[in-house]
């Protein structure tokens, strides 16, 4: 009772009238129709706040329409991009080469020939950039003491159709031992022992560390690294012996080297 007495109460303080009352005439209502008009009233009031907690806050709707709005912006965007670029573009970046570095590099072919002075022979080598170390094929390796220092002792692993100094082939060959180095394959590990020899090819004149391993399974008795090529030769995948071949005493002239060249193999079996 107080509760609608206080709805009541309500209605006449915010000045609103009953639907059919002038302001200026008064109002006679028995109980009953009183309770009725309360009970209606309380309804419609109940209603509009139902009504009003279901509508979502304008500033969270003004968000909401301004996302839809991005949205369907980029849309348009994107398709207007695709229709004036129905085909991807291709931005062709001009190479600049370096003109001074070239001249200070010698460049080589992806196979040459190689002197080895300290062994008074030449060989034919591989270049390989993938490979790190330099490789030379050796057999009957035999590590000894000299001085108090570690050395070894081996032979050229060469095979019937490797291109060498006759009085080399067989000869043994001491070095003082650099180190020794871990080699990773795919059907294992192991480690070899490193050696510096003195090598030239064409007008380069080093002094090369080389693993020594049984290459005589491969076509070429030497492999070079990029440790070898790294500041001094760039690889010319296109060609092969650029550089004529070293004469050594006991060798044929470097004029006869294209026919030992035709008979190499320019595919590495590994």
């Amino acid at each position: 009772m107080y509760k609608k007495i206080f709805m009541l109460s309500l209605v006449v303080m915010t000045g609103c009238a009953f639907q059919g009352d002038s302001p200026s005439s008064e109002l006679v209502l028995t109980p009953t129709e009183f309770a009725q008009r309360i009970d209606h009233l309380e309804t419609q009031m109940a209603a509009q706040m139902t009504a009003h907690c279901q509508v979502v806050p304008r500033p969270l709707t003004a968000k909401v329409d301004a996302v839809g709005q991005l949205v369907q912006q980029l849309r348009a965007d994107l398709e207007q991009r695709q229709s004036n670029h129905s085909e991807p573009v291709t931005v062709t970046r001009e190479c600049v080469l370096d003109e001074e570095l070239l001249t200070a590099k010698e460049i080589v072919g992806r196979s040459e020939w190689i002197g080895l002075p300290d062994l008074g022979t030449y060989l034919k080598a591989r270049i390989d950039s993938g490979a790190n170390t330099s490789s030379l094929s050796a057999t009957d390796i035999t590590r000894f003491e000299r001085d108090g220092q570690d050395w070894v002792r081996f032979k050229l692993g060469l095979n019937a159709n490797d291109v060498v100094i006759d009085a080399v082939r067989d000869q043994w060959i001491e070095a003082p031992l650099e180190r020794r180095v871990r080699i990773v394959q795919a059907v294992g590990q192991e480690t070899r022992p490193v050696v510096s020899l003195l090598m030239t090819l064409g007008p380069i004149r080093e002094t090369v560390e080389f693993t020594l391993s049984d290459r005589t399974h491969l076509n070429y008795p030497v492999l070079l690294g990029r440790r070898f090529l790294m500041d001094i030769a760039i690889i010319d995948v296109a060609e092969h012996f650029l550089h004529p071949r070293p004469e050594f005493p006991g060798g044929r002239p470097a004029t006869e080297a294209i026919g030992d060249q035709k008979n190499g193999h320019d595919e590495e079996t590994i």
